[in-house]
């Protein structure tokens, strides 16, 4: 095996389904008319080398790649639409709030938000006794806190917001004035075919999750079949080759950084194997990617950007800049990938603000809240991982080793004439760490 598996044509189309999960006419039509016309190779690398199918639905002008990872980040998921960039991860009140609307919108593809809201109260209230579903409450004459009733409104909207940013759903106003105002209405309208290709897993209700421990639920999820009946061994033997290479493939692809070590037992890790690391390099150049390989050590980057939702920590935000003062401190320590308590962080940040005063003002007396931001941007991109014993305890990943980080100050790069720093980069240059004179952050 040698050689890219995917056209040049179809890379890019391939890097925004690994990213997105979609391609949608109405927003990407160069790449959806690619994905098309190039369906079978595309169908076709994405079964045999990462066991994912990829749906093209030209009723609903959608290309849809179905993911499934037994390993799945805890820190993925919808992130809720805030004014300044991504908010919080959704919480499980939303995203019950995303499926009952799903639900009421396969009824009626067009409804008001008065109506939406009317409905799934109806939902929740039939079932809220049982624990099945929250409690949802709307303004109604039976004394209902309009605290309350604000708060489900918010969920709901959040929920629409979800919907719209991928396609699902078309809302005619602001919903943002939606949720503030309870006297407003607007139209929410959805396609079905849209729907119809929405959920990938099967249905929890076959899978049986309330009778397996919590720690199955993902692998449950992630199965392409249903398991058998009274089949309580799966999951507890070894994985098969062919097991360990699809996390291990699944991973390259959809991390920025991973430990090659799959399997702690007497075997030889798969990335070690030679098929291995063909395969592996194989598969991440014909999507575009480059790869930094060490032995202990898989770095994988996209040096367009499209193919990742995650950004390395380089920008103008104080957390991120935080975490490359962070990273640049890591490669001087004696033993670079010692456990990183937050004291030590607390302690780097301080001989930055020694340094440029101005910096991070905003977290003046409070340093110890920055310095779980930038473990948190670290732990993102694979650098750091926390230790499970300690959650103000970080433990650094060989990735550290491929980074260099220096100071250089933005009034004289402004003066040279420099250009802006890249949001992302592929090679091991030095990454800018720029100290704005208006003070707000480096």
């Amino acid at each position: 095996m040698s050689g890219p598996l995917l056209d040049a044509d179809l890379r890019e189309a391939a890097r925004a389904l690994v990213a997105t999960g979609r391609l949608r006419v109405e927003t990407d039509p160069e790449l959806y008319r690619a994905a098309v016309k190039g369906r079978r190779q595309l169908v076709a690398f994405f079964r045999e080398e990462l066991g994912w199918s990829v749906e093209v639905l030209e009723v609903a002008e959608l290309v849809r790649l179905h993911k499934r990872r037994v390993d799945v980040p805890a820190d993925r998921g919808p992130r809720l639409e805030r004014g300044r960039g991504d908010g919080p991860l959704a919480s499980k009140e939303v995203l019950v709030c995303v499926a009952l609307v799903c639900e009421q919108l396969w009824r009626r593809s067009r409804m008001s938000l008065r109506e939406l809201l009317q409905a799934v109260a109806q939902v929740c209230a039939a079932e809220a006794e049982q624990g099945t579903l929250p409690v949802f409450q709307v303004v109604a004459p039976d004394g209902v806190a309009k605290q309350a009733a604000r708060e489900s409104r918010r969920q709901l909207v959040d929920a629409l917001k979800l919907l719209v940013a991928e396609g699902t759903v078309v809302v005619d106003a602001d919903l943002d004035h939606g949720a503030d105002d309870d006297r407003g209405d607007m139209v929410v309208s959805a396609s079905r075919d849209r729907l119809a290709a929405k959920f990938s897993s099967l249905s929890p209700v076959l899978l049986g999750l309330d009778e397996l421990p919590p720690d199955r639920h993902a692998a449950a999820l992630s199965s392409a079949t249903l398991p058998d009946v009274g089949d309580s061994s799966a999951g507890d033997g070894k994985p098969s080759l062919e097991e360990r290479r699809l996390r291990l493939m699944r991973r390259l692809v959809d991390d920025p950084a991973t430990d090659p070590i799959d399997d702690r037992s007497d075997g030889s890790p798969y990335l070690h194997t030679l098929t291995g690391r063909e395969r592996a390099l194989n598969v991440t150049g014909s999507l575009g990617y480059t790869a930094t390989v060490r032995r202990d050590w898989w770095e994988i980057t996209d040096p367009s950007g499209a193919g990742t939702a995650i950004e390395f920590p380089n920008g103008r935000r104080t957390e991120r800049q935080a975490a490359l003062a962070v990273l640049g401190a890591l490669s001087h320590r004696d033993d670079p990938t010692a456990r990183l308590p937050a004291g030590e962080i607390v302690g780097v940040l301080e001989r930055a603000r020694q340094e440029l005063p101005r910096w991070a003002a905003a977290y003046s007396g409070r340093l110890a809240a920055l310095a779980r931001a930038a473990a948190a941007e670290l732990v993102a991109v694979g650098l750091l991982r926390p230790a499970p014993d300690d959650p103000d305890t970080w433990i650094p990943t060989p990735g550290v080793h491929l980074w260099r980080v220096r100071v250089r100050h933005g009034s004289a790069a402004k003066q040279r004439g420099e250009p802006p720093p890249a949001t992302f980069t592929a090679d091991q240059a030095d990454l800018p760490f720029i100290d704005d004179e208006a003070g707000s952050a480096p």
